[in-house]
């Protein structure tokens, strides 16, 4: 059973950069055909996706952030991350990392999601 779990500061203050990451267990990231992505929510708003990071390592974030999303990964932690830097209010949201198969947009896990806030 794979399972997803977020982690990062809940916290974060204007123009600095948000840093999760999630951790995999029951697979690895580097399985063939999975593509694990990060997607958030912002409060009363719909699902929005922020970007992937495939099985070779080959990464795509939405061009909506303009450059500020970065998606890395750590084989040996089984781990992905996501960096998101000059961050503002509107980056307040509910974090979720996902995993897909045979299509980068096709989920089938998903982590349980984290709340992060923007403010000083």
């Amino acid at each position: 059973q794979v399972q997803l779990q977020e982690s990062g500061p809940g916290l974060v203050k204007p123009s600095q950069t948000l840093s999760l990451a999630c951790t995999v267990s029951g697979g690895s990231i580097t399985t063939n055909s999975y593509y694990w992505n990060w997607i958030r929510q912002p409060p009363g708003k719909g699902l929005e996706w922020i970007g992937v990071i495939d099985y070779s390592g080959s990464t795509y974030s939405s061009p909506s952030l303009k450059n500020r999303a970065s998606i890395s990964r750590d084989t040996s932690k089984n781990q992905f991350t996501l960096q998101l830097n000059s961050v503002t209010p509107e980056d307040t949201a509910v974090y979720y990392c996902a995993g897909a198969f045979k299509g980068w947009d096709l989920y089938v896990y998903w982590g349980q999601g984290t709340q992060v806030t923007v403010s000083s």
